[in-house]
């Protein structure tokens, strides 16, 4: 079992560690530290801190993913999904809210705002070359495929 360790800014001792919250979960449930209220109003966006650091082992990164509840409910999502957390980074976790919601959205302290995947990383070996091989798709990029 791959081993993470965690650390809380201090202030942060009164919220729990990151969990999974269910035997099959992919990740763990990231809280929001707030001194107070945070609002983020329709097309808005706020970098809101977690408190924690995390120390991923090499070969490994954690994904910062936006919690499929909040999305449905509420139109919140991560502005960069899915966020990247290196496994040489140790400042503090923290997530870019989105609400793309009709509504304004109201952020607590200890609120569940994203979720963590810990996913292995495949570094590649880059090699320049004068041309590369065609295929049947070629250049063709977005919509290609039709809708």
């Amino acid at each position: 079992m791959l081993e993470v360790k965690f650390t809380r800014e201090p202030g942060c001792e009164d919220l729990p560690l990151p969990e999974y919250q269910s035997a099959g979960a992919a990740g763990i449930d990231l809280p929001a530290v707030v001194e107070d209220e945070v609002i983020i109003n329709p097309g808005e966006f706020r970098f809101i801190s977690t408190g924690l650091h995390v120390a991923i082992p090499e070969g490994y990164e954690g994904q910062v993913r936006p919690r499929s509840g909040l999305a449905r409910k509420y139109g919140i999502t991560i502005l960069n999904a899915p966020g990247t957390i290196d496994s040489d980074y140790r400042g503090v976790v923290g997530v870019i809210l989105c609400n793309f919601g009709s509504e304004p959205f109201k952020v607590r302290r200890g609120d569940r705002i994203a979720q963590m995947v810990f996913a292995p990383v495949e570094r590649a070996a880059l090699i320049e070359v004068d041309k590369i091989d065609k295929t049947h798709r070629g250049e063709n990029g977005f919509g290609h495929s039709g809708i």
